[in-house]
């Protein structure tokens, strides 16, 4: 996946108009972010955070990997 497929994943508020519908077998922690909402169908996003470039995967095998 090369910059120009790559999204900034947007900040979701603490409204819960921005949050998706979770389906009612599962409940989530406060605070907790899905994944699907975060990649929402890619496999890597891409996090700024004090002016830098973070990069979080979701690699063949399910697992997350956050890379600088």
């Amino acid at each position: 996946m090369n910059d120009n497929q790559t999204r900034v994943a947007p900040v979701p508020s603490t409204g819960a108009s921005r949050h998706p519908v979770e389906p009612a077998t599962r409940s989530l922690p406060p605070g907790a972010i899905p994944t699907a909402f975060l990649f929402q169908g890619t496999q890597e996003i891409l996090i700024d955070h004090n002016g830098e470039h973070y990069r979080l995967r979701i690699t063949k095998n399910g697992k997350l990997i956050l890379t600088k």
